[in-house]
């Protein structure tokens, strides 16, 4: 395990993005994505009966609503001990295979550097 500490600064910062979205609005999951411009798009968990969407969904779709045309990395923060197949499947649609997707538990320990898909 590695902490949030050692990570890039940009990379770090999503990381506390996501953190800071779950804690601020009470829900499982917080994420943060970062487009290539450099912009970031902050969400959480959406628990609607008619809607529901991870954090990373969330997120994936809010930079995309804004205009966003690709992906420079993602990051979740959550209890699980995995990123969703559907997660990875949104950031790769929109950033490429290979778009790095970090996990973080609730601490902000990093738990795993993945890819997209």
């Amino acid at each position: 395990m590695t902490d949030a500490q050692d990570l890039d600064p940009e990379d770090r910062k999503i990381v506390t993005l996501a953190r800071s979205a779950r804690a601020r609005n009470s829900v499982p999951e917080g994420a943060a994505v970062r487009d290539e411009t450099g912009r970031t798009y902050v969400a959480g968990t959406v628990a609607l009966a008619s809607l529901p969407l991870s954090a990373l969904q969330t997120a994936v779709a809010m930079a995309v609503a804004s205009g966003a045309t690709s992906l420079e990395a993602a990051a979740v923060v959550s209890e699980a001990d995995a990123v969703a197949a559907t997660d990875l499947a949104a950031v790769g649609e929109l950033g490429g295979a290979g778009t790095p997707v970090l996990l973080a538990g609730t601490d902000g320990e990093l738990r795993a550097r993945l890819t997209a898909d």
